[in-house]
């Protein structure tokens, strides 16, 4: 991954959301990938506008975002909320530039396509100025699940999510440290849960997003949705529940696989191990196997306790780690950008 070219044609590339979390995230991602940056332009609302971020060693002040700011861009990493997204991303593609969207609104567009560009790449081809990055939690699973949709099809996926509390926020993060001292204090004491929906400290919530009329939440109906239009297969059976964890970054989750024919345990790892942006980490008995802290940071996604599912036919269990800021969201990004390169798409 990553350009090492020594002359190779730039692009001009803007960050909208370059003061938060995922938009901090990509700057340094297109550094550490040496990404062919010609112009960049740090983007944010009228809020944070006016504010500092350095970029490969030189500060650049944060520009409000407005239509007339993507004239001449090239390529944009968007990352700065659906209502926002909205708004600019077709103004953005009006202007020929390509938006690459890490928020919800474009995702089930049937115009635009949904992609990790491991498990996807076709789909680029059909853009129309923007494409969508998954949910954090979809992108990571779909990359261990690929290799085995491809070797013996996908029936049912039973998925339980234990998320990080950065998938909300840098708020979140700051609520879950307060709460954690002021009840380190005084463990009586009462405190407030103002990002996430109850206490995060020392505790687990079965709610990510909002309740929908079936009694699933916006999360986990984006997994469902998502994972279908990903592998533009509707026959696959998905039932979600995502649950917001204390751990501040990493998302982890169980994934219960129907495979359509008998798959064994060993030919799962091996198909994992071969797969881009994928490791095996699967050694119980030595204690071997990821944890979100040790993926922080880390590009890789990381598969572990693969094991046979006792309770069925074609059952196979399996534990997902990777780091939500990097992995499902800003590292996405920037491969898709790589990827419409490569392709002479961009």
């Amino acid at each position: 991954m990553g350009f090492n070219q020594v002359v190779m044609k730039k692009y001009n590339v803007c960050v909208l959301g370059a003061t938060g979390m995922v938009g901090k995230e990509m700057m340094k991602v297109l550094e550490e990938q040496n990404f062919p940056v010609g112009k960049f332009l740090p983007l944010a609302s009228s809020r944070t506008a006016g504010s500092k971020v350095t970029f490969k060693g030189q500060d650049y002040e944060v520009i409000e975002a407005t239509p007339e700011v993507f004239e001449g861009m090239d390529i944009g990493l968007f990352s700065a909320g659906a209502s926002i997204s909205k708004v600019l991303a077709p103004e953005a593609a009006k202007r020929n530039c390509v938006v690459i969207d890490n928020t919800s609104h474009f995702r089930m567009d049937p115009e635009v396509p949904l992609v990790v560009p491991e498990v996807n790449p076709q789909a680029l081809k059909r853009h129309k100025g923007i494409i969508a990055n998954p949910n954090c939690s979809t992108a990571q699973m779909v990359l261990p699940l690929k290799p085995i949709y491809d070797a013996v099809g996908i029936e049912r996926l039973v998925i339980s999510t234990y998320q990080a509390v950065s998938g909300w926020g840098k708020e979140a993060i700051a609520e879950m440290y307060d709460q954690v001292k002021t009840l380190m204090a005084d463990p009586k004491a009462k405190v407030e849960a103002k990002y996430i929906f109850k206490q995060i400290a020392f505790n687990v919530v079965p709610q990510i997003d909002q309740f929908t009329d079936n009694g699933y939440t916006k999360e986990e109906m984006k997994m469902v949705n998502e994972t279908k239009k990903i592998f533009e297969d509707d026959s696959i059976n998905v039932t979600a529940t995502c649950v917001r964890v204390p751990v501040a970054v990493g998302h982890s989750e169980v994934v219960n696989i129907k495979t359509k024919k008998k798959i064994s345990v060993e030919e799962v790892r091996k198909l994992i191990a071969a797969f881009p942006t994928c490791k095996v980490l699967d050694n119980p008995s030595k204690g071997e196997y990821p944890t979100p802290l040790e993926c922080a940071g880390l590009n890789d996604t990381y598969v572990g306790r693969i094991r046979e599912d006792i309770s069925q036919k074609n059952g196979i269990e399996m534990w997902i780690v990777s780091d939500n800021l990097r992995r499902g969201a800003a590292l996405n990004a920037v491969l898709i950008a790589e990827r419409m390169i490569a392709d002479k798409l961009i």
